[in-house]
């Protein structure tokens, strides 16, 4: 099975709406357009023999008094190509082009309990950092 990455640009609004099958809800036009223009904002598409197979996004966080990190947004993956490695290579590769990039760190967040996406990840090369707690605000 080969694997080929490709990293959408805002040149690629048509490919990531025909990949809509891999995301929550379908891809609004004006949002993957807006998401593509942000050069602070990285989607990546897996595909395996022409077919959309899995995604992986990260969006570049910025602060005063530290250098870029990269925060891995979302990953998704196709339930008919779970289990192949195709997680693992798209987190390598946000990991790849976040170093290309000169960022310190990359870093993502999980639910407590998902031991499918720790073991993704720790598959990629991440570490556990100390426990924490997410609190959210739902604003719409």
């Amino acid at each position: 099975m080969t694997v080929v990455i490709r990293e959408m640009t805002s040149a690629d609004e048509r490919l990531v709406i025909q990949a809509a099958e891999l995301f929550d809800h379908h891809p609004s036009d004006t949002w993957t357009g807006e998401f593509l223009a942000d050069h602070g904002h990285h989607l990546l598409i897996a595909y395996v023999s022409g077919e959309p197979a899995g995604f992986v996004s990260g969006i570049v966080v910025r602060h005063p008094d530290k250098g870029p990190e990269m925060l891995l947004y979302e990953l998704g993956v196709d339930d008919a190509f779970r289990r192949r490695g195709i997680g693992t290579a798209l987190v390598s590769e946000l990991r790849d082009l976040a170093r290309r990039l000169g960022h310190r760190s990359m870093w993502v967040v999980i639910d407590a309990g998902d031991d499918i996406a720790a073991a993704t990840y720790r598959s990629a090369g991440a570490m556990t950092t100390e426990p924490a707690e997410i609190l959210s605000w739902e604003l719409t």
